[in-house]
């Protein structure tokens, strides 16, 4: 969303010569049509482990993909006014069933789509702007964006299916899996369990206001009924996640620069750690959150989120996460504190305009009591080897985008991983990947 709010100029110039785009401001577009195609093909090497629990990661050498298809329609109904529908069609095998790790491999993965393909509405929102003085800067047209001019100081809701992650904890260089990292804690706050179906959509609504190089964004968005799963509870008033964002832009040497605070907090049907250990003391038996999933709770946290520019061409990000990690992870992924960093280079600084190139590295935790019931051999939805020997969980992710030809990207993305699923018991595994990736 408002991409000149978020992305440098001159990588607001390469991200459009990628996409095919020109930038013709002061054109307003009454609708536009994009179009995105992207596979994901995962290898994985055998590793050493001490053991293996139900929801641990193979040590076998395995295979994954995934892709998907969407489709950004949008139009303008009224002045101000924009109106989006993401039609989107999924497939694809995720390694080990999808556990054995906090930080995931790929982004893209859907949870719910096997090995057959899955036509679904991914969003559908519509955004209502109201500009608040006289300075207007030009957007290009993008997905889920219409050329045209808006406000520097302008209030926007925002209300339909999307993503929560379309409006909050943005990060120019370490956002999407499509086109950047790809490791689940890369693509935002690790310990952000924002609310979201399997699939990472849902329904709410979200208020703006941007004045200059500030913005404040709120919003609240509907749970699943139950965790990481495609049935969303549509009483917002009782089950829902609510996040607040500050964000600054900044000029640091001469460079620009944005930092953001969030914060977040959940109310729905969750299971705490220390209940399924204390009815597992009570009853015997291995402690089990599915035994007391039966009262609502709350789960809050915070995130802080930096993206610097160092010196055109080259830019730097950092993300700071921690949630209070009593209760189970719901709708994102089982990571209760995070800290992220890296570096991004567009390959303008060597001659080739659509290549980039990255490298970030990310260690993950646990808290207290999702440690003690992980190592009472508990099972939780991603993880859980039967016992625990803590430690964090380490990622090292670096990747090479090359612009193969006009609108299609081929990259050769790295990770080694330490500790997965902070067990020092098991790994390091590495895991190479090949990213195909078209916009129309």
């Amino acid at each position: 969303m408002d991409i000149h709010r978020t992305i440098p100029h001159w990588l607001l110039a390469c991200i459009a010569t990628h996409f095919g785009l020109s930038l013709a401001y002061g054109v307003e577009e009454s609708w536009n049509a994009k179009f995105q195609t992207t596979y994901v093909w995962q290898s994985k090497a055998p590793f050493n482990a001490a053991y293996s629990g139900r929801n641990s990661l193979s040590t076998e050498r395995e295979k994954s993909y995934s892709f998907t298809g969407t489709a950004f329609l949008g139009m303008r109904p009224w002045a101000g006014g924009e109106l989006y529908f993401n039609p989107e069609v999924v497939q694809g095998v995720p390694l080990s069933n999808l556990t054995g790790l906090g930080g995931l491999t790929n982004g893209e993965i859907a949870r719910t789509s096997g090995p057959k393909p899955k036509l679904y509405m991914a969003r559908a929102f519509l955004r209502q702007s109201w500009g608040l003085g006289e300075i207007q800067d030009a957007v290009d047209s993008g997905a889920n964006q219409l050329a045209g001019k808006v406000h520097q100081r302008l209030i926007a809701l925002t209300v339909g299916k999307l993503s929560v992650t379309d409006l909050f904890d943005n990060n120019v260089y370490s956002h999407d899996p499509r086109t950047q990292f790809i490791n689940w804690s890369l693509m935002t706050a690790g310990a952000y369990d924002y609310a979201a179906d399997a699939r990472g959509y849902s329904w709410g609504a979200a208020l703006e206001y941007y004045y200059d190089d500030w913005a404040i964004r709120a919003g609240r968005f509907i749970q699943p009924k139950v965790p990481n799963q495609l049935v969303l509870d549509p009483n917002i008033f009782s089950h829902y996640g609510d996040q607040i964002e500050v964000g600054h832009g900044h000029v640091l040497i001469g460079q620009p620069g944005k930092i953001r605070l969030l914060a977040f907090r959940n109310r729905t049907l969750m299971s705490r750690f220390q209940d399924a250990l204390d009815y597992a003391t009570l009853n015997g038996g291995v402690p089990n959150i599915n035994n007391v999933r039966n009262g609502e709770q709350i789960k809050y946290g915070f995130g802080l989120n930096l993206e610097q520019q160092l010196i055109q061409n080259v830019g730097m990000f950092g993300r700071a996460s921690w949630a209070d990690g009593k209760t189970e992870t719901y709708a994102f992924t089982e990571i209760d504190n995070s800290l992220a960093a890296g570096a991004v280079v567009q390959g303008s600084a060597w001659g080739r305009i659509q290549d980039s190139m990255g490298i970030a590295l990310v260690q993950n935790g646990l808290s207290r009591q999702r440690r003690d019931y992980l190592a009472a051999g508990g099972i939780s939805f991603f993880i859980g080897d039967g016992a625990l020997k803590y430690r964090r969980e380490n990622i090292l992710e670096t990747y090479y985008s090359l612009g193969a030809i006009k609108n299609t990207w081929l990259t050769l993305d790295y990770q080694h991983i330490r500790n997965p699923a902070y067990n020092t018991d098991r790994g390091p595994v590495s895991i190479g990947a090949v990213r195909l990736r078209g916009v129309f």
